[in-house]
């Protein structure tokens, strides 16, 4: 772990390892203040008031400083196991679902801890259910299917990869169904006949997309609007679980 033996050195490794796990597992009788000082004394580190003091801050805790556990809120709960995790100052930390079952407002903030923590060089490993939160955060991405890992790739490259990218067709007028002449597209139609959609591989960049805009004028097809989406992480994750092993 870092160069150090995590037989031999195991106190020495794991001292540089903060995990925050999935349940709320505090000492409910203690203050927040102590319960975070406690943590970072548990690894050998000398106190350090101020680095307490700007964790608490950076998960919106001081001023429940001396509140004792048992009267905070669970997402307050949350952040205090942030906090216990970070008290040491660890290059290696892990995340178990630290968002689940908190406000949109509080997984805002933990995203923003999360970026600035990576950008100060702290290794992230984030388990999570919100396929949004690894896309917004990730910079590699495994996927985990029935207790397998079946991939791991840098998170753009898969997205590059495997996304794909939607055009949306709005017609002017309403279609019963694609003229042969665009049978090659393999456009869908919707169920009202006012749109069309045209699916191709963001890897592939968007050539065929000009000239199909070319067929549907040669066709005689007018529209009113052109749309274009991108798959999302979450959209590629169903893929890869429904194409299994």
């Amino acid at each position: 772990m870092d160069g150090d033996d995590i037989i031999r050195g195991y106190r020495a490794a794991r001292a540089k390892i903060g995990l925050v796990p999935q349940e709320l597992t505090t000492d409910t009788f203690e203050t927040v203040w102590n319960t975070v000082r406690f943590s970072r004394g548990l690894f050998g580190r000398r106190s350090d008031p101020a680095l307490i003091e700007r964790v608490l801050r950076d998960l919106s805790l001081w001023d429940r400083r001396d509140s004792r556990i048992m009267t905070l809120s669970g997402g307050m709960k949350r952040r205090v196991m942030i906090a216990k995790a970070l008290a040491h100052e660890p290059t290696l930390l892990f995340l178990d679902e630290p968002t689940a079952g908190v406000d949109v407002e509080l997984r805002r903030e933990m995203w923003r801890l999360v970026r600035e923590l990576r950008e100060a060089g702290v290794t992230i490993i984030l388990t999570t259910h919100y396929i949004e939160e690894a896309e917004q955060l990730a910079d590699r991405v495994g996927v985990i299917n029935n207790g397998e890992l079946v991939l791991v790739e840098e998170k753009d490259a898969l997205m590059r990869k495997l996304g794909k990218k939607r055009l949306t067709i709005a017609l002017s007028e309403r279609l019963e169904r694609i003229p042969e002449s665009l049978a090659g597209y393999a456009l869908a139609l919707s169920s009202d006949g006012r749109e069309m959609t045209y699916a191709y591989d963001a890897a592939g960049g968007s050539d065929g997309v000009r000239p199909l805009l070319r067929a549907l004028d040669m066709a005689g097809l007018a529209y009113r609007d052109v749309e274009t989406n991108e798959s999302s992480l979450e959209e590629i994750f169903v893929d890869i679980l429904r194409a299994g092993p």
